[in-house]
């Protein structure tokens, strides 16, 4: 038996952050967000664990979850929103 130094699959979380960093002055959906993660597979199963982690990210500080264009509060949102990266303004 052999072991092979595999490194772990990536944290939802950490791929969510991956996937924003590509683009740091963008914000992106939760579809938009689940299509880079499993774009060769059914991402829409993605979109519930993606908002939980949205969640956590943004009570971390680690981004910023948008409606309307505007900061939403992370515990206390509705319908569409948008992710994105910190400012450093």
């Amino acid at each position: 038996m052999t072991t092979q130094d595999s490194q772990p699959p990536p944290s939802l979380e950490d791929s969510i952050l991956k996937v924003l960093t590509r683009d740091v002055t963008r914000t992106l959906s939760a579809p938009e967000i689940a299509q880079a993660i499993a774009a060769e597979s059914d991402w829409h199963g993605l979109l519930k664990p993606i908002r939980r982690a949205a969640v956590v990210l943004a009570q971390s500080g680690r981004l910023v979850i948008y409606r309307k264009g505007k900061p939403a509060d992370p515990l206390d949102f509705r319908g569409v929103y948008r992710m994105g990266l910190p400012r450093q303004d």
